[in-house]
């Protein structure tokens, strides 16, 4: 799925209006009816309703959803902003409805006719949409911060009033939604981890926009949807056997933390390589081989971390490292032989990424077979802080092109920023797998897929969505509290029988 910007979807709209045809009164008279159904189903409709309005389209939204309502039979209070200008057509078109139903009707003009919201009414925010340019001052802000002081129920129409489509908002006033009711497609705002408290549970609603639009538009930023990811499994062939399906090398572990060569290890045989082989210090054999028969053990020479690479990593048809792997020097320097010599798909994640991060001329050893897969912290130290996650994201976009490599940002909506500037955000996944060792399993996963003959962006884009997938099904057995990282390999071969039967 594309996301669109603000700019796009207000084209969108006026492309709809032009080639449908339709009026921009009806189009929006679609959007109130889609908002007064989903208020319906939850069951939100029978407390008192308080809809708090602008005086643009958004506002204009707001009238609409109030006038339907009260068709409905439900106790609805408007409250408009006064603004100094008498507002859009459809703003006042709706307004001239409305008044034909209820008297109930106020109007904002200082703090002193800020309403005091009875505990248990519902509050609707339509005050501002996407078109919103500039942060909240005056009579806004102090409407907006008031109504966050409430505890009472909050429903945004569109884009919580405050929050800006495509930059960040981070720090100004928002309004605080329990739940965000957009239309047609998610705005890109909704995926970063910065609008989670002000955003809420977001639902997007169909308005019917003409989906020729989609076709001739184009857009950089995607969201990964289980039609599209479950036409990246490659079938297997009947006559197949170990070595069709590659061998994988997972360089990790280190004393303390040879868990996490394990937790890659095992998630790499789940997502389908023929062989594995766990290369770390020899003291780790032990448990390794008595935890996973089904992987092979190469010892490096220091029983209790990587000192230098493998014999022959060339015979690898994929290598992930950095699970568990340390922070020694010689461990460090083992990295940077590894990206000198040896080209073959690489996952670096965890303290690979970390000793990179400390030499300076990191960027340059990088080649175009690299997938790196920091979490936030990590990606800072490799490319420097960020004001927020707008920014983090854009430096993603960025670092990928300029390497030519492909970063794996893991967040809630894991980035899969692309080096041909594309970029797309995972839609699986649950706050149960931020856990100790969630990110080794992806990057076993990650690796067992490159072994298999998957490109480097099939295998991102698979990978992150089966192993989000992989954590959904586990937190619905054991709930999200209760989900560790070697649940989520037991559910990878459930995520894959999932998206095959989704695609019979």
């Amino acid at each position: 799925m594309k996301i669109f910007t603000a700019e796009q979807i207000k084209n969108w709209d006026a492309y709809t209006i032009q080639n449908e045809p339709i009026v921009s009164i009806d189009l929006m008279e679609r959007a109130a009816h889609a908002s007064v159904e989903w208020l319906i189903l939850q069951n939100l409709v029978r407390q008192p309703i308080h809809i708090f309005c602008g005086k643009g389209n958004n506002g204009a939204d707001g009238l609409a959803i109030a006038r339907l309502l009260l068709k409905q039979g439900c106790t609805v209070s408007v409250y408009i902003l006064e603004f100094g200008y008498p507002g859009t057509d459809e703003f006042q078109t709706n307004l001239h409805r409305l008044h034909g139903l209820t008297f109930n009707i106020h109007f904002i003009q200082e703090q002193g006719f800020f309403p005091e919201i009875p505990s248990g009414h519902l509050i609707i925010d339509s005050i501002f949409g996407t078109g919103l340019n500039k942060p909240l001052e005056g009579i806004t802000e102090k409407l907006i911060r008031h109504l966050n002081q409430s505890n009472n129920l909050r429903v945004a129409i569109d884009i919580p009033t405050g929050m800006f489509a495509d930059t960040s908002s981070k720090d100004c006033a928002v309004f605080h939604a329990d739940f965000t009711l957009s239309f047609q497609v998610p705005k890109l705002c909704f995926f970063l981890s910065e609008n989670e408290d002000d955003c809420g549970a977001v639902h997007i609603l169909d308005i019917g926009l003409l989906p020729s639009y989609v076709e001739i538009t184009e857009s950089k930023n995607l969201l990964t949807e289980v039609t599209f990811i479950k036409k990246l499994i490659r079938p297997r062939h009947a006559y197949a056997h170990k070595g069709n399906y590659g061998h994988a090398l997972i360089m990790g572990g280190s004393y303390g933390k040879m868990g996490a060569a394990l937790l890659a290890a095992k998630a790499c045989l789940h997502s389908g390589s023929g062989l594995v082989t766990v290369y770390t210090g020899s003291g780790g054999c032990n448990i390794l081989q008595t935890a996973l028969p089904e992987a092979m053990f190469e010892a490096d020479p220091c029983a209790d971390h990587i000192s230098k690479l493998p014999d022959d990593g060339l015979r690898y048809n994929a290598i992930g490292m950095g699970p568990g792997i340390g922070m020694h020097e010689s461990t460090g320097t083992t990295v940077l032989r590894l990206l000198e010599t040896i080209h073959v798909p690489t996952v670096l994640d965890a303290d690979a990424l970390n000793l990179l991060s400390i030499k300076k001329d990191f960027a340059s050893l990088l080649h175009e077979e690299c997938i790196l897969t920091p979490h936030p912290k990590e990606f800072e130290r490799l490319f420097g802080p960020s004001k927020n996650d707008f920014e983090r994201m854009e430096r993603a976009k960025e670092k990928a092109q300029e390497l030519n490599v492909y970063i794996v940002l893991k967040t809630h909506h894991t980035l899969i920023a692309c080096p041909d500037g594309t970029s797309y955000f995972n839609n699986t996944g649950n706050p149960g797998m931020a856990t100790g060792g969630s990110g080794d399993v992806l990057t076993g996963i990650l690796t067992g897929l490159l072994a298999q003959g998957y490109s480097l962006k099939e295998a991102c884009l698979l990978g992150t969505y089966l192993h989000g997938l992989a954590g959904d099904l586990g937190a619905q057995q054991l709930s999200q509290e209760a989900l560790l990282a070697g649940d989520i390999i037991h559910n990878i071969g459930k995520a894959y029988l999932q998206l095959q039967r989704s695609s019979i």
